[in-house]
């Protein structure tokens, strides 16, 4: 990292560092509270960029930190509270350093090489970022020097590390799993945006040394020739104070920078990644325009700073970006927060004609919070995790949060934060304009998701949970009419109404910073919406409706798929209950079915138990019914789908097979087949069709003695092939009884074999000693038991082991006399 250019070495830096590895971290955590405290700016100056790499790791992962990512209460209490209260935004020792140095107006080098791949890409190429958090603070090197850096107050010095170390990867010990809710970054992220955006009353003020005084915001810096995407212009606290005297203006004004500089870090650190191919989708035809425009115009007055190729530029915005279910965790604190921040603006400021100068500016930054700054970086985010994420039972992290932004109406101050949202309650008129403004977060999102679900094992109870929650809250009352009713402003034809012809749809960016002067208010509904979508997706987009005939027919697929994975859980369900049924005493001990072709139904519901295979019929039940809810679905069709899907289980049984065409060598997978296996809906039956004296050892064999009869049985079928073959060779009674005991035939009547080469069974069939059944367990306790209840008969061994062989006899003529077909005998 860059430090500031010092003038002299640091002492007090150097025994801090000393400290670190000789001391343990209380006392070090004690001894640089009373540092801060004793110590003036000037030498606390060369500590801090130091003490915060110390506390959140370095930006390149090497350096681990506090680990405050890790640090969890239960495990370290003691390490967890103290950094906890050093930490804290109101009375915290690290925030008094940082007002501490920022009322001398100190600034620290931030490298821009660690900022989020589209933001390092524009700045390289001399390109302003939109966001005006980077205004008037890049610092070119001097020559010979390398990479760029912003120059930062200590206030954003601190929070650009603060939000960074979420998302930078660190070395953890093996085996290490987070419980994000419980550890210390979780809990801090809570309480600087219940500090610094609170929901009740004003922002606290930061001590301040001097009486009265204030910590100052940052100054306005000398920039370099940079092509912007808006005109700049003063932010909302300046142009608030810009007509009074600071002695009577409100406190709230003078440190809602601070709000406006923690926000926009999280959201710039956090959301600010996407592709190029995302990148160029966003870049509106007059967006592209204004931005060549502005170049040319810097291109000639500026003649030392030529405009550079767009491409360049665009290619430059790649990057591999996978966030983590701990970073979508957090987001999603963030968007729950937010919800609340913005619905705790007064009633009578919710409107934008309400607004006036006598409005403090938490106020208005409350009404512009959610459209000027989360918005157009979420639904990006948003995009990339649905299409990147994986399709496991992890993707749940991001679709919680997808619903959280969904549902402001959950989030009131007024009301303590429910858990779940109530069945019967219906989405106000109220929320009717959120529903416009976010039209996308709603549809594009949605038709997304429904992608990602006919994807997905149903059977599997976590994603129909998913499929459920999702299905549960675009069923509320009203929602869907209100969102279809959205859908229809923004296809109004535009000649209905001349005077719309001619209009630049903005997006938020376009009239200016996020903290620029309110642009007038839009009062056209129509033209709000296609402004949304258009600044969203660009003017050339091709808007697919969400209650259109594609969708539709999606939403039919779905319900059929729900239908057969009710049904295959249903079948598991049975079969679990019939396995249990038939077991019994004796079959506990090892005498329950000897079959060593045992099946795999290739779905991990037999291993969870009945509860979970209940909860997920319940989900896909309720899932399935809200569907109908949403799109109108004909009950009467799906109720005769499902039977038709039922019948043909039935009809087919357990034995019903994924859909095969059959080759030279035997069946192939069609996609459907396979698409049946990945979702469990059809499977083959798993069965061993080799030697049975060379299958796999079993568990409730023996493996010394299955290895030992092996080899006594093939000495002995080498020395008496030719004897057991004769034997076998003959017509009369003696000769059905040999190859009653010898032959052990395969029938491969009627069998769906799978595409494997024919094997031939000659060699399997061929008469043989097979004593591989003596390995057994359940055989060698049967003996055993029969030994045991004949001594108490007074019957030796001698006389216990020809009545077990009489009785034998006796049971191979009668069956090798009544048998029509000849078949292997099973021990």
């Amino acid at each position: 990292m860059a430090f500031p250019t010092l003038q002299q070495p640091s002492f007090l830096l150097a025994n801090l560092k000393a400290d670190c590895v000789n001391k343990p971290f209380v006392q070090r955590c004690q001894e640089i509270i009373q540092i801060i405290q004793d110590f003036p700016a000037k030498e606390l100056h060369a500590v801090f960029p130091w003490l915060v790499e110390t506390i959140f790791g370095s930006l390149d992962g090497s350096i681990l930190g506090w680990n405050l990512r890790c640090l969890q209460g239960r495990v370290n209490p003691a390490e967890y509270n103290d950094v906890l209260d050093f930490l804290d935004p109101s009375s915290g020792s690290m925030m008094k350093l940082v007002y501490k140095l920022q009322i001398e107006e100190y600034r620290y080098d931030f490298p821009v090489s660690y900022l989020p791949g589209p933001v390092k890409a524009s700045i390289q190429e001399r390109v302003l970022p939109e966001c005006p958090l980077y205004h008037n603070k890049i610092q070119f090197p001097p020559s010979g020097g390398l990479g760029l850096n912003l120059a930062l107050n200590p206030f954003e010095y601190y929070i650009f590390y603060f939000a960074l170390s979420l998302i930078t990867p660190r070395n953890y010990p093996l085996g290490y799993h987070s419980i994000t809710s419980d550890s210390a970054y979780f809990i801090l992220v809570d309480r600087y945006l219940k500090c610094f955006l609170p929901i009740e009353g004003n922002v606290p003020p930061p001590p301040s040394s001097n009486p009265g005084g204030a910590v100052p915001s940052p100054p306005p810096r000398s920039a370099v020739s940079f092509a912007s995407y808006g005109i700049h212009h003063s932010s909302l606290l300046k142009r608030h104070v810009a007509h009074q005297p600071l002695v009577n203006a409100d406190p709230a004004a003078q440190e809602i920078w601070r709000s406006e500089t923690l926000l926009q870090v999280f959201v710039e650190m956090w959301l600010h990644h996407y592709s190029l191919e995302v990148y160029q989708k966003m870049q509106s035809p007059h967006k592209k325009l204004e931005v060549l425009h502005y170049r040319l115009n810097v291109s000639s007055t500026h003649h030392g700073s030529p405009a550079l190729p767009s491409y360049q530029a665009l290619q430059a915005y790649q990057e591999s970006f996978q966030p983590t279910e701990e970073h979508v965790l957090v987001v999603r604190l963030l968007v729950k927060h937010l919800h609340g921040f913005a619905n705790s603006l007064k009633p009578e400021q919710v409107s934008p004609s309400a607004h006036s100068h006598a409005t403090s500016p938490l106020e208005e930054f409350k009404r512009i919070v959610i459209p000027r700054f989360l918005q157009q970086k979420l639904y990006v985010f948003l995009q990339h995790c649905f299409g990147h994420w994986p399709l496991d039972a992890s993707f749940r992290a991001v679709l919680e949060m997808w619903l959280s932004y969904l549902q402001p109406w959950r989030y009131i101050p007024e009301k303590p934060l429910p858990c779940t949202e109530s069945p019967n309650r219906s989405v106000t008129e109220k929320w009717v304009p959120f529903v416009q403004e976010n039209l996308l977060m709603y549809t594009k999102l949605f038709q997304g998701y429904l992608n990602r679900a006919l994807r997905t094992d149903l059977v599997s109870a976590k994603n129909a949970l998913m499929v459920f929650r999702v299905a549960k809250v675009f069923a509320q009352p009203n929602l869907a009419e209100i969102i279809q009713k959205a859908e229809q402003l923004f296809l109004e034809p535009e000649h209905i109404i001349p005077h719309r012809q001619h209009r630049v749809f903005l997006s938020p960016s376009l009239g200016g910073s996020f903290l620029s002067s309110w642009p007038p208010t839009i009062t056209d509904v129509s033209f709000k919406v296609k402004s949304h979508v258009y600044s969203l997706e660009g003017q050339d987009c091709q808007y697919k409706q969400m209650f259109g005939p594609e969708v539709r027919a999606l939403v039919l697929r779905l319900a059929q798929l729900i239908a057969q994975a009710k049904q295959m859980a249903k079948s598991i369900s049975d079969h679990s209950l019939e396995a249990a049924a038939n077991q019994s005493f004796f079959s506990w001990l090892g005498f329950g079915s000897s079959d060593l072709n045992g099946s795999y139904t290739g779905n991990d519901l037999d291993e969870m138990g009945h509860d979970t295979i209940r909860k997920t019929d319940e989900y896909l039940e309720k899932a399935l019914e809200y569907l109908c809810q949403i799109f109108r679905l004909n009950t009467a069709q799906l109720m005769q789908l499902m039977a038709s899907i039922s019948a043909a289980q039935e009809n087919n049984g357990k034995k019903q097979l994924p859909d095969c065409m059959m080759s030279e060598n035997g069946l192939v997978l069609t996609p459907l087949g396979r698409y049946q296996i990945i979702n469990g809906l059809r499977r083959f039956e798993i069965e061993y069709q080799g030697d049975p004296e060379l299958q796999p050892i079993r568990s409730y064999e023996n493996t010394m003695l299955v290895r030992w009869l092996f080899r006594i049985s093939v000495a002995i079928n080498e020395r008496f092939a030719g004897q057991m073959q004769a034997l076998c060779s003959r017509q009369d009674f003696f000769g059905s009884f040999c190859r009653y005991h010898l032959v052990n035939p395969v029938s491969t009547e009627n069998r769906r074999q799978s595409p494997v080469l024919h094997q031939n069974l000659a060699e399997i069939q061929t008469p043989r000693i097979r004593l591989r059944f003596l390995a057994s367990y359940r055989t060698l306790l049967s003996v055993f038991l029969i030994f045991f209840i004949m001594s108490l008969f007074s019957v030796g061994p001698v006389t216990c082991t020809l009545c077990i062989l009489l009785g034998y006899l006796s049971y191979s003529v009668i069956m090798t006399l009544l048998t029509d077909k000849w078949r292997p005998h099973q021990h």
